[in-house]
Parts: structure tokens; sequence; C-alpha cells
């Protein structure tokens, strides 16, 4: 291995590439594409990736949300069309029933679902907007950002079933001057004053938009005399158990409690946030191995390229190799010789392409900074992964480059000085 730190060794390399620039550099440019393109791919994939998780940051994907509908079969002398109407009675019995669920949230809304929107009164600007009676849970199902100095609806706010409310960003700044404070100030909400304890900013994955009204779930059940019913419920699976499986088990343990046939599907909706996501971690999943197979069939395109290349070098080389065996050089020596240039020729184009790679990656994450329109967010490279494609790469270029080595090695020095 002493020839490697040869500078003679060195200057043979250089000559051999020398003489076959354009050649060389063609080979080159082949196998720094396929790295690029490596880089590009997987950073555009890990992009998609983060931005994903992003907009599920702020909430419980093991999550799942139910409302009633109408009955679509008979049961025991009741007519199909029957409309079911979940209570708060059903919290507490799938509360107490169903091991499996962490959290369980009733929701009440108008504004929504054919109901009419409650109307907002600050001084003499009015307008309608969706209001949503809620517990202090839902913040721990869906992280609610409120704004400094404010607060979300907390068990006092239940139990004492008080006037305040937390507004969305787009309420605050149709009714409030640009810095004008509005928590402890007072509004009208459906002809009641209510204080002002929040204002929340809206998230990617929020169902309520930026312009709703948020009041402690007894307070609104007053309000709209609403008793025990409910508009739906959002239900959180602990974290080690299946948000499908608990699903099929809340509709079923429903179905009986409200003499609904068995195989009903249609009496309860349901929306499965964490199949869904698991959905979407498919896609992006398969995206990553589809990711690593072009990239990788790229590599060894190039690689092969290379060797092609050193093949072709070595008939050309032919008269020389017989010249420096018949001077006493080793068969190892010439092997090496032609080995390390496939690794050097391999390791620069890597290494290349991983540089041009990663600056189009900033450069792509710089001019899309956090554009929401986008769903793009922080594309980047892993360091291992990085790191492995270049290893893997040399390494190919080492394997690539024992057929040309060894094709030299085979030439016998008295055949090659008689090549003309």
């Amino acid at each position: 291995m002493k020839f490697i730190f040869e500078r003679d060794t060195w200057q043979e390399i250089y000559g051999a590439i020398r003489k076959n620039k354009i050649r060389t550099i063609i080979t080159v440019i082949g196998v720094t594409w396929g790295v690029f393109l490596f880089v590009f791919l997987l950073g555009m994939a890990k992009g998609l990736d983060n931005s994903f998780r992003s907009q599920f940051n702020d909430f419980a994907t093991n999550t799942m949300f139910l409302w009633g509908q109408q009955t679509s079969m008979p049961n025991e002398g009741f007519k199909r069309g029957r409309r079911m109407q979940l209570t708060l009675d059903d919290v507490e019995a799938l509360k107490s029933k169903v091991t499996a669920i962490e959290y369980i949230t009733p929701r009440n809304v108008t504004g929504q679902w054919g109901t009419p929107p409650g109307q907002f009164v600050k001084g003499s600007k009015s307008g309608a907007f969706k209001i949503f009676g809620d517990y202090p849970t839902i913040d721990k199902v869906s992280k609610k950002k409120i704004f400094d100095g404010g607060r979300f609806i907390n068990e006092e706010d239940i139990k004492y079933e008080r006037k305040v409310c937390v507004i969305g960003e787009d309420i605050y700044k149709q009714f409030y001057e640009k810095d004008e404070d509005p928590i402890g100030g007072y509004v009208k909400v459906n002809g009641i004053y209510f204080k002002v304890i929040g204002v929340y900013k809206p998230t990617q994955t929020g169902f309520e938009g930026n312009d709703s009204i948020f009041l402690p779930f007894t307070t609104f059940q007053k309000i709209f005399n609403q008793g025990k019913d409910i508009s739906w419920m959002v239900i959180t699976a602990k974290a080690d158990r299946n948000i499908v499986d608990t699903e099929k088990t809340i509709k079923t343990l429903l179905k009986r409690m409200h003499n609904v046939h068995a195989e009903d599907t249609q009496a309860f909706g349901s929306f499965n946030l964490g199949e869904e996501v698991a959905k979407v971690n498919g896609f992006l999943s398969g995206m990553r191995l589809i990711t690593y197979i072009v990239g990788i069939a790229t590599l060894i395109a190039g690689v092969i390229a290379i060797g092609n290349v050193l093949l072709i070098t070595v008939k050309e080389r032919t008269r020389e190799i017989g010249v420096r065996r018949a001077l006493g050089a080793t068969p190892a020596e010439v092997r090496g010789q032609i080995m390390l240039e496939s690794i050097m020729l391999t390791f620069v184009a890597g290494l290349l392409g991983f540089i041009f790679g990663t600056l189009l990656l900033w450069g792509i994450n710089t001019a899309i900074g956090n554009n929401d329109d986008i769903p793009i967010l922080n594309p980047t490279v892993d360091f291992f992964a990085a790191t492995g494609a270049l290893l893997a790469i040399v390494l190919l270029g080492t394997l690539i480059g024992l057929i040309p080595a060894q094709k030299a090695v085979s030439i016998k020095p008295i055949e090659a000085l008689r090549e003309e």
C-alpha cells in the first residue's frame, strides 16, 4: 500500500485522466448526477415528511371524531331513519366502559351543520360566527395557540359556568384596533355579555378556522338550551392502543345502548384521524423507498460507466503497462493504480453530487421559507444517509475497479511490448 503515498502514482493517474479529459468528465458527470439526484430526492421526501408532521404537531394523531346520523336498518321494532342524538350520558358510559380511551371530549357548536351562527357584538360592530362549547381537554387533543397575555378555558370556567370566551385572530383583527388589548374586555355573544380571556392563533390542522368563538361547555349548554345533547365527541386512544380497534369497540357499544342493528353502518358517523395519518405515513415511506431505489440504481449506472472507461483506458495503455511490468512493477502495484484511479473518480464525483444536491436543497428551503401553501418544510438530508451513500459509492468504485485492474494484471509483459 506504500505506492498510494508516492508522488509518481498520482502523477500517472493525473496523466491518464488528462489524456482522456472529455471522456473522464462525461463519466464523472454521470456519477455526480446520480448522487445529486439521490440527495435531492431524499431531501424533498424529508421536506414532505417534515411538513406533514408539523401540521399535526399540535394534534393528537391517535384521535377519532364521532357524531350521530340516521339509522339505515330497522331494529327491535324501531324503524329505519331514526336520528341518533349523542348525549353526555353516552360520554360517561364510554369513559367508564372503554379502557382504551385516553381522552373523550364532548363538543357543541352553532353556526355549523345547519345550525344558525352566533351573534358577536363589540361596540357598534357586529358579526355572525361559529361558536363552540368546549371542555379544557380539547386543548390536549388539539393544542390551541393562545397569544401572550391570554388563556384558554379552564376547569373553573366549567364548574362555575363563567361567561368568558376565547376569540379567533380574525375576529380580533375585525373588531379591535391594531394595538388594542382585548383581554379583560367585554363583548356580547347572542345578547349576553362575555369577558374575553384569550385570542387564539389558528393551526394548520385546526378545524375551527380563525374566526370562531370558544365558550365553556356548561355555559354554552345553558345559553343555547342544549340540555345533555352534544354535537359530536372527540376521542383519543391511549398510546399503546390502536385507534381503529377502539373505534370499532365504541361503535359496537353505542349501537347496543341506542338499540341500533349490529350491522348498521350509517347510524354513527366518524372520522378516524389515526387511520388517515397511517395512510399518509405509508405514502411517505413508499416515497422514501422509491427514492432509495432510483438513487441507488442511478449510482450503480454511473459507477458501471466508470468501469467501462477504465477498461478502455487499460486497453489503450497496454504497451505502457507492459513496459512497467518489464521494468519490475509487481501485479499488486499495477492493480492498485487502476483501482486507485477508480476510487478517486467515484469519490470526487460523489462529493460533487452531494455538494450540488445540498446547495439546491438549501436554495429551495430559503426560497420557500415558511410558506404554508407549499407542502415542503426544511428539506434536508440525514447526515448518516448522505455519508452512507458516499461510502457506498466509494465501495462500488472499488469493486468495479477490480475488473479493469485484473484485466491490466493479466496482460503479459512480452505481449504488451509487441502491442501496436
